[in-house]
């Protein structure tokens, strides 16, 4: 049975590496339709409660919102802002939490980052994981590519052995729970 997998790079960087790493993995999910997001298509107000109060929550949240919801599973590769998430994930995420509480629909999430460095976005993807295994029942699975440069390439993936089967093994355990 084909699963619908929704991908996306929580940055707005028009060429973002983690937006490249996210959909690639999608497409290695044995017959999967996968749906690729992209957060510019989502830019909003920054959220506040007097926005909310004064306009509504934006209908492009609720269209990411529905995205989410079509999904059987979703693959979010973050990029790292000074340590922490880019403003564009976290505004979407901002307001689409104001639709309901359950954001991620108790779906299985890989969370991913990757960088041009050696540590591959690794204090994200922590603030990250230590987030969203609250909000989800459907499994949290991670896996950070340092060095995106040196380690990944578009015609063939993840290239460093020992990280090509850590992916390989954390892919997995995210297929088991679609």
């Amino acid at each position: 049975m084909k699963k619908t997998i929704v991908a996306f790079g929580a940055s707005n960087s028009k060429n973002s590496i983690n937006k490249q790493l996210a959909v690639y993995t999608a497409h290695q999910i044995t017959d999967a339709e996968v749906i690729a997001l992209d957060l510019n298509d989502f830019e909003m107000p920054i959220y506040s409660i007097d926005r909310e109060t004064e306009s509504g929550i934006p209908q492009l949240a609720h269209d990411f919102k529905e995205a989410l919801k079509k999904a059987d599973g979703i693959i979010i590769s973050f990029a790292e802002h000074n340590g922490a998430y880019s403003v564009a994930f976290k505004n979407v995420f901002d307001w689409v939490s104001r639709i309901e509480k359950d954001v991620w629909n108790n779906k299985p999430l890989l969370l991913m980052a990757t960088s041009p460095g050696g540590r591959g976005g690794q204090t994200v993807l922590e603030i990250a994981f230590n987030k969203m295994k609250r909000m989800t029942e459907g499994g949290v699975f991670q896996f950070s590519l340092p060095s995106f440069s040196q380690n990944f390439t578009p015609e063939s993936g993840i290239e460093q052995p020992e990280l090509k089967q850590n992916f390989g093994e954390v892919l997995t355990q995210f297929e088991q729970a679609l």
